[in-house]
C-alpha cells in the first residue's frame, strides 16, 4: 500500500489491479486509516483519469453484494441521484410519480449532513416511516408498490461507508473522482437500467460554478455509461432554496402538494423534467417531452398520489395515518406531522422588491435550530423549519 500511495502522489497513473487491491485493503480492514487518509489526499490533490475513476467505481461497487432483481424487470429499474441543496423534496414526489407510470424504483438515499436536506430524515418526520430495509424486503416492495426509498445497508458498497467517513474529516469530500465513484458505486449495486443525475451549482450547492457542475456531471454520465447503466445528468441552480419550504416535516407537506398536481412551480418542473428523462432512457416514452407529458399525468390524476401512499405503508407506517397524510385536510396533515412549539412571523423590515432569497444562510440558521447535524449521529427535530412567504421580484410594503 505505500507503494501504491507513493505512486499517486508522485502523479503516476494507478493500474486497475492497484486500485482493485487498496478497495480490497479498506474493506478487509488491513488498510490503515491514516494510509486511507494518504490515498484520499494523493487523489484529491493528482487526480485519476476516466479509466482510473471507473476502475475505482468497480470495484467499490464490487466490495458488497449487488442487488437481484427478476429477468422481467430488466430495463425498467431506475433511480435518481441530487448533490444536494436546499428544499430539495424532489425524491418523494419522483418515486411513487415514476412507479405511477411503470417504472420500478430502488431508491437508495442519504442523511442530511451540514447545510444540505436529506431524504431519509424527511420521510422519517412521518411516524412509523422504516428506512431500513434488506434487498430481500426492497424486492417484495417493489414488487407490489413499485417504489421505496431506502437507506444504504451494510452489504452495499461497504468501501464505500468507510471512504465517505474520511473523505468528511481530511478535505476531500470535494475530489472529483472520489464523488463520482462514491455516487455510481452505490448504483451499480443496485444494477439499474437508467439513471438521472440532478448536479446542482450555486452558492448552497457542492459545486460553486456552472462549470465545475458540468465536469462533474460529465464525468457522472462518462463512467456511468461505461458500467452499462444509461446515465443522463441535468444542471440544476442551488442558490434560492427548491420550492416554498425548507425543513424535514415542512417539505413532505410540499412534497405532498406536488403529488397532488399543485406544489410550487420550481418543484414541479424538476420533478417532471428528471422523470421524463428517465420514462425515455428506460424506454417508456419516445423522448423526454413524452416522458415529461406521462410524468404530469400521473401527478394530475392522482396515480402518483396512490403510489407514495402505497409505499408509506410498505415501509411501516400505519394504513390510518397514511391515508390521512395523503387524502386528509391540511389541518389532518399538520396533524400527523405535528408542529412546532415556536411560530414566529419575520415582518420585511422596509418596503421595496425583493432581489433575492439567499438558501445557504438560510439553511445554516435552521441547521442552528435542528433541521440538520454538524457531523453523522446528531438528532434532528423534524418539525423546526421555514416557510417562504415572498419570491425574488415580488414587492413588499413595510410590515408585510
Amino acid at each position: 500500500l505505500p507503494t501504491l500511495i507513493r505512486k499517486k502522489r508522485d502523479g503516476e497513473r494507478l493500474e486497475e489491479g492497484e486500485i482493485r487491491s487498496f478497495v480490497r485493503g479498506v474493506t478487509e480492514g488491513t488498510a490503515q486509516e491514516g494510509q486511507i487518509g494518504a490515498m484520499l489526499m494523493a487523489i484529491r490533490l493528482r487526480g485519476m483519469d476516466g479509466g482510473e475513476t471507473l476502475a475505482l467505481t468497480r470495484a467499490m461497487a464490487a466490495s458488497g453484494r449487488a442487488l437481484a432483481w427478476p429477468p422481467a424487470w430488466r430495463g425498467l429499474l431506475v433511480d435518481k441521484h441530487s448533490t444536494g441543496g436546499v428544499g430539495d423534496k424532489v425524491s418523494l414526489a419522483l418515486a411513487p410519480a415514476l412507479a405511477a407510470c411503470g417504472c420500478k424504483v430502488p431508491m437508495i438515499s442519504g442523511r442530511g449532513l451540514g447545510h444540505t436536506g436529506g431524504t431519509l430524515d424527511k420521510l422519517e418526520a412521518i411516524p412509523g416511516f422504516c428506512v431500513t430495509q434488506s434487498p430481500e424486503q426492497m424486492r417484495s416492495i417493489l414488487e407490489r408498490v413499485g417504489c421505496c426509498i431506502v437507506g444504504q445497508s451494510e452489504e452495499l458498497a461497504p468501501a464505500d461507508r468507510v471512504l465517505y467517513g474520511l473523505r468528511d474529516v481530511t478535505a476531500t469530500i470535494d475530489s472529483l473522482p472520489l464523488v463520482t465513484a462514491s455516487i455510481l458505486s452505490k448504483k451499480a449495486a443496485e444494477q439499474l437500467s437508467a439513471l438521472v443525475l440532478d448536479v446542482k451549482f450555486g452558492s448552497a450547492a457542492l459545486c460553486p460554478t456552472q462549470d465545475s457542475a458540468r465536469e462533474l456531471a460529465q464525468s457522472l454520465v462518462w463512467v456511468g455509461e461505461r458500467l452499462g447503466i444509461r446515465t443522463v445528468a441535468v444542471l440544476s441552480r442551488m442558490d434560492e432554496p427548491l420550492g416554498r419550504c425548507v425543513g424535514n416535516s415542512l417539505e413532505v407537506l410540499e412534497a405532498l402538494e406536488c403529488l397532488e398536481g399543485g406544489g410550487p412551480p420550481d418543484l414541479r418542473e424538476l420533478v417532471t423534467t428528471l422523470g421524463g428523462l428517465l420514462l425515455w432512457r428506460c424506454g417508456l416514452a419516445g423522448g423526454a417531452p413524452q416522458g415529461r407529458e406521462r410524468l404530469c399525468r400521473a401527478l394530475d390524476d392522482g396515480s402518483a398520489l396512490r403510489a407514495f401512499e402505497a409505499m408509506l405503508g410498505a415501509q411501516g407506517v400505519p394504513p390510518a395515518t397514511a391515508r390521512h397524510l395523503c387524502t386528509g385536510t391540511p389541518e389532518q396533515r399538520r396533524g400527523v406531522l405535528g408542529q412546532a412549539s415556536v411560530c414566529e412571523e419575520l415582518p420585511a423590515l422596509r418596503g421595496g422588491w425583493v432581489q433575492r432569497v439567499a438558501a445557504l444562510p438560510l439553511a445554516r440558521v435552521l441547521q442552528e435550530l435542528g433541521t440538520g447535524r454538524a457531523r453523522a449521529g446528531d438528532t434532528v427535530n423534524p418539525r423546526v423549519g421555514a416557510e417562504l412567504l415572498v419570491a425574488a421580484g415580488q414587492r413588499v410594503r413595510a410590515g408585510t
